[in-house]
């Protein structure tokens, strides 16, 4: 009896010391929680959490992320994919910053590299073992394979002439020609090395070949190379990966166009007088002169190396004494504008040519080099006969 009221009256003050804490019902007694003024409380209480419910079981619920300790990761060979693959990333599958790399566990070892040594001995022996063999010609199975040469719009291309599909329109507009037909067809396969192209009636240059005019100063040696030390015309093109050569020469004191080119065909034929290439110098001399000296020249002018006659003459300017005039010849000895004015009684006090053929100077600079375009050089090769 005395051990029973003992609980009983514990039960009891628990219970009213549960009511009185401000409902927190249960939590708060030991034994008995329906103590005296505890029950209407407790209701109060019960409706409240089963309304907080209500609104929490509304809204989706969030997946709880895996805390660092639960997380697994498939590292290495027994790694599973069950575990999420976010997180630590490329580290913990093996990446830069640590980890072991896919298929490979930890404990294995890597095999042992190979020396340069081993790897050279090796191909030396593989060489010496197919040395004897010979070539196995493999079938071409790819369409167009049996077919030789290469496409004329692709070498039109790479001549210089545009786009390979601005090239396909020179062609539909039947402005090629190759080996006198015009090319009415798209694909034409040609071979650059023995085929003659041309496009709008000139040739063009397939090859490698590279073509300069020089608008060459006063003072400047017309050579490549020159043993005195001084400036010379292979102080302008030192930068070229081919070795370039002059066409013609001018005096030193000369300054005018001069074409430099790895043609050597090309070359040959300007300077050649066969082929009658015309060039055109304005050279300044003091007067008067006379009016039959235009005539004296086209006649010919006695020289120590025979007659020398200029194809035109003409006045271009007079200030007073001074005489710009206008000289073409075809010929190209040495000094022979200059010798044939002062055998006619007028030397010459500067000389400048300002044409090559169909090249001429325009408001090229002194000292400056630019590269033909492609129809310039078609028209070289057209007065050529190349």
């Amino acid at each position: 009896m005395r051990s029973s009221s003992g609980r009983n009256s514990s039960g009891n003050n628990g219970g009213s010391r549960g009511g009185n804490s401000g409902g927190r019902g249960s939590s708060g007694g030991r034994g008995n929680y329906r103590g005296a003024g505890n029950s209407r409380d407790d209701r109060r209480d019960d409706k409240r959490d089963d309304k907080r419910d209500d609104k929490r079981d509304d809204k989706p619920k969030r997946p709880s992320k895996p805390r660092p300790e639960e997380r697994r990761y498939d590292v290495g060979a027994g790694g599973t994919q069950s575990g999420p693959k976010s997180g630590r990333g490329a580290s913990a599958r093996g990446g830069a910053k640590g980890g072991p790399k896919q298929g490979q566990q930890r404990g294995a070892r890597s095999a042992p590299s190979r020396s340069r040594e081993y790897e050279t001995r090796a191909e030396e022996r593989n060489r010496e073992r197919y040395a004897g063999k010979p070539k196995v010609n493999l079938p071409k199975t790819f369409p167009g394979a049996e077919q030789e040469g290469e496409r004329l719009q692709k070498i039109l291309a790479r001549a210089g002439y545009g786009s390979r599909r601005a090239c396909e329109e020179l062609v539909d507009e039947a402005r090629v020609e190759v080996n006198g037909e015009i090319v009415l067809e798209q694909g034409l396969r040609v071979d650059p090395e023995k085929d003659e192209i041309k496009v709008d009636g000139l040739t063009v240059a397939t090859q490698s070949y590279q073509f300069f005019s020089l608008n060459k100063p006063a003072g400047v040696v017309s050579t490549m190379e020159d043993t005195e030390g001084r400036q010379c015309l292979g102080d302008y093109v030192t930068n070229r990966e081919t070795r370039l050569f002059h066409v013609g020469r001018l005096d030193t004191e000369t300054e005018g166009v001069i074409l430099l080119t790895n043609h050597g065909e090309l070359a040959h034929r300007l300077t050649h007088p066969k082929y009658g290439v015309k060039k055109v110098y304005l050279a300044h001399i003091v007067g008067p002169i006379p009016r039959d000296l235009g005539k004296q020249l086209k006649d010919g002018i006695q020289l120590e190396d025979g007659y020398a006659r200029a194809d035109h003459f003409r006045v271009v300017e007079q200030t007073g004494k001074n005489y710009l005039v206008e000289v073409t010849l075809h010929e190209g000895r040495k000094h022979i504008v200059r010798r044939m004015l002062a055998e006619a009684g007028f030397p010459v006090d500067k000389l400048v040519r300002v044409a090559f053929g169909p090249i001429t100077l325009g408001d090229q600079k002194s000292g400056w080099l630019r590269r033909l375009s492609n129809t310039e050089v078609g028209m070289l090769m057209k007065e050529v006969d190349l």
